[in-house]
């Protein structure tokens, strides 16, 4: 605990005086001292403005430096390495999770070309629809002015099943002998 004590009455009035000067002194110099550091300060500033150094200068300096100081820890060295591993192995894991994809597509497509038009054609559901009839009527439309266009007005027949029947038979033979263009019309009759 601490108690009020009364130094006044403890001294003499001559110790008195002399401590009372040396304050007074002591304020001197501190206040000397506090002109003088800002006047040296002042003079810092100057000079630093003449050598273009700025307080930016200065961060981007001293921000550099402890860049430097960090990526020299050892902890930085393995934590990199570790994210640099980590980083590797994703990317391997990604590119093989693509080239599966890719494959199962490639398997899809090669599969799925020939395979959906023979296998939809021969689907009840699909073939009683109101929109494959509309869609089936507009085709043997398309076809028959397109046969009136080229061919005159010669009509061989054929349903759409058989239309598009050939025309999946044509495509299929064609990606078997490559992709070759019929030349002729006797070529583009089934």
């Amino acid at each position: 605990m601490v108690t009020d004590v009364d130094f006044t009455s403890m001294i003499s009035e001559e110790e008195k005086e002399e401590l009372k000067a040396e304050l007074a002194k002591l304020e001197d110099e501190i206040s000397t001292l506090r002109q003088v550091l800002a006047a040296k300060e002042k003079h810092l500033i100057e000079i630093k403005q003449k050598l273009g150094m700025s307080l930016m200068n200065e961060l981007k300096q001293n921000f550099s430096k402890s860049w430097h100081d960090m990526q020299t820890t050892s902890a930085y060295k393995k934590t990199h390495e570790t994210l640099s591993h980590a980083g590797q192995k994703a990317t391997a894991a990604i590119s093989n999770v693509g080239t599966a994809i890719s494959k199962k597509f490639g398997d899809m497509r090669s599969h799925s070309i020939s395979y959906s038009i023979r296998h939809s054609i021969s689907m009840p559901a699909m073939r009683n629809s109101p929109t494959f009839k509309s869609f089936e009527e507009k085709v043997e439309t398309t076809v028959t002015s397109l046969k009136t266009k080229v061919g005159g007005t010669s009509h061989t027949g054929g349903s759409f099943e058989e239309v598009l029947s050939s025309t999946a038979h044509a495509s299929a033979q064609s990606s078997l002998a490559g992709t070759r263009l019929p030349e002729s019309e006797e070529e583009l009759q089934c």
